[in-house]
């Protein structure tokens, strides 16, 4: 009878992995909707990718690598001077995100045009997860049989195309998470307690822009020197004006006439974020002089190239900020609904389109029903390609932006990485002012 019950048990367990998102239901989750379970389960794959690729760079994990023999030999050098057993760590996060990317790539390319959930695509979207970590495991094994030469040159330019645009889109989930932070508070201001939601919207934004001023003349103390570092000062001054005057705008009559809801919260929240990217860019200029905080990794590369027990450290204070940022901005991926007309329509996502037939885990307490019926509530195809840019963008994040096999026997990250991040940030700004001149610009377009 006991073999009989468990047979039942894994036949259960086997239909789950194969069948629709409510079956990952577990007793402690609440009843939500078939879309979120499916994002948040996809992001789950990323964040367990993005796990193995760090443990992956760990030195004393990257030196196993070398019973790999064909992933690295004693005879490959990059720039001809440096041994890859200095890169080990380097390569397999290069293969592990090529792998991540791949899968997303793929989901891509299957889910173009989805419309509902009838869609017999949407199955395979919204289940059979067993056979899509096969999949991945699949793809990842086989990315480490990728020889080294042009490989992580040319997957480092697609990794920093990646990385410019997911630059972008975590700017445009913090502008969504900001205008929702500011408009939930202000409502309820509206509703009672007044005199305390307005001080609470004070504290944070006088504590945001306090931290964003500290964090300028930080920059102005360490990455700029009086004599030179011109480059430096010009990134730091620009982003400084730019960020003064979108926070001036946000608080302009007109724009509160059509903005009601907007302030200088979100205002100080994308001057913060700014700052961030600005400090993330400095800390990648391949200038001693100018960048006390350099990741001179391999500085002695030159004497140690045969040695296969040197281990190259990538991480700094900017790279562990934007690992923790992409955390949570991939989270917010899988469980936003934004009310932001403009964010939706950047983020090829709508309110939900109803609540469907409601389907139980078994239990009777915890269900999972069907929002997409009569329309998807997000664009499927989209969503795995932000998964994809976020693949890339971990992959250079953890490698710190350095391009493999250049000229320079330093390992520091080329002047690219520093525009591209620059470039970002204005960008950023860019459609931050663009979300509250929009309904100016377009009066005959309705911006709820």
């Amino acid at each position: 009878m006991g073999a009989c019950l468990g047979v039942c048990s894994l036949l259960s367990c086997a239909s789950c992995l194969c069948g629709t998102a409510p079956c990952i239901l577990c007793g402690c989750c609440p009843s939500t909707k078939n879309s979120t379970i499916t994002r948040l389960t996809f992001s789950f794959f990323l964040l367990l990718g993005t796990l193995v690729a760090c443990i992956m760079i760990i030195p004393g994990v990257a030196n196993g690598l070398n019973k790999l023999p064909w992933f690295c030999s004693s005879s490959d050098t990059f720039a001809g001077t440096v041994n890859c057993n200095l890169l080990l760590g380097h390569q397999a996060v290069y293969r592990m995100c090529f792998a991540m990317a791949a899968f997303f790539f793929l989901f891509v390319i299957i889910m173009i045009c989805v419309r509902s959930s009838r869609d017999p695509r949407a199955y395979i979207q919204n289940g059979f997860w067993f056979i899509k970590f096969l999949i991945l495991v699949g793809i990842t094994v086989g990315a480490f049989y990728i020889p080294n030469g042009v490989f992580t040159t040319v997957w480092y330019y697609f990794g920093m195309v990646g990385g410019f645009l997911f630059y972008l889109v975590q700017l445009i989930l913090i502008i969504d998470l900001a205008h929702s932070w500011s408009q939930s508070w202000l409502l309820r201001a509206e509703d009672g307690n007044t005199k305390c939601w307005y001080a609470a919207l004070l504290i944070c934004t006088a504590l945001l822009y306090a931290a964003s001023i500290a964090a300028i003349v930080v920059l102005y103390i360490y990455y700029t020197k009086p004599d030179g570092c011109v480059h430096n000062k010009v990134f730091i001054s620009l982003n400084l004006i730019f960020c003064v005057i979108v926070s001036i705008i946000s608080i302009l009559p007109k724009i509160q006439e059509v903005h009601p809801h907007s302030g200088l919260l979100q205002a100080s929240v994308i001057t913060l974020y700014t700052i961030f990217v600005t400090w993330s860019a400095m800390a990648n200029v391949p200038e001693k002089y100018c960048n006390p905080t350099l990741l001179a990794i391999g500085y002695n590369a030159t004497t140690s190239s045969t040695s296969s027990s040197t281990a190259a450290q990538w991480w700094d204070a900017p790279s562990i900020v934007g690992l923790v940022i992409f955390i949570l901005c991939t989270l917010f991926i899988s469980v936003r609904n934004s009310n932001n007309q403009q964010v939706n329509t950047l983020m090829q996502t709508e309110e939900s389109s109803g609540e469907a037939a409601v389907h139980s885990t078994g239990d009777g307490v915890h269900k999972a029903y069907d929002n997409e019926e009569d329309g998807v509530c997000y664009s499927y195809s989209f969503f795995h390609f932000c998964l994809l840019l976020a693949s890339l963008y971990i992959m250079m994040n953890l490698t710190n932006w350095y391009l493999p096999g250049s000229s320079d026997a330093s390992f520091t990250s080329p002047w690219s990485a520093v525009w591209v991040k620059i470039s970002s940030s204005w960008v950023g700004l860019f459609l931050y002012l663009w979300t509250l001149v929009a309904p100016l610009i377009l009066p005959d377009r309705e911006f709820n």
